[in-house]
């Protein structure tokens, strides 16, 4: 197995991990909306999720490990990317804000202030900052 090889297998292995993590979520309360399916299918292909892994995802995603970000800074990297996917992702509409919130939790932010970081997070990605403004941001919401 060559480099490439190795890194596209692992780099695959994380975003199908990460996915499924997103899957739970959505499916935390028993069922996956319309709105959230449609949500789910767009990110499979931003991912590059391909169609067996995706079947086998959202039927036993639970097989999957959990692996949120450890490191603060890269749960807020994560917290962008999520966002602007949310964001981007019209067929939301307005529960953009409790998917991203239920996301943000998964990702290991506290339910006491999701809410407020959610809202911050779509303002910044609908201002358009790039990642370090947002990181900036978020970082310095309380300040």
């Amino acid at each position: 197995m060559s480099l490439t090889d190795l890194y596209d297998s692992g780099f695959r292995q994380r975003n199908a991990d990460h996915f499924a993590a997103i899957v739970r979520v959505a499916m935390s309360d028993g069922i996956i909306t319309e709105e959230e399916q449609t949500f789910l299918d767009r990110l499979a292909q931003r991912l590059e999720i391909n169609p067996e892994t995706y079947k086998a995802i959202l039927k036993d995603y639970k097989s999957y490990p959990i692996n949120p970000p450890v490191s603060y800074d890269k749960r807020i990297a994560r917290l962008y990317d999520l966002s602007r996917m949310v964001f981007a992702d019209n067929t939301l509409g307005e529960k953009q804000a409790i998917i991203l919130a239920r996301l943000a939790v998964g990702l290991g932010f506290s339910t006491t202030n999701v809410e407020y970081i959610v809202d911050k997070a779509l303002k910044l990605v609908a201002e358009g900052v790039d990642s370090e403004d947002f990181e900036d941001s978020i970082k310095n919401m309380n300040r």
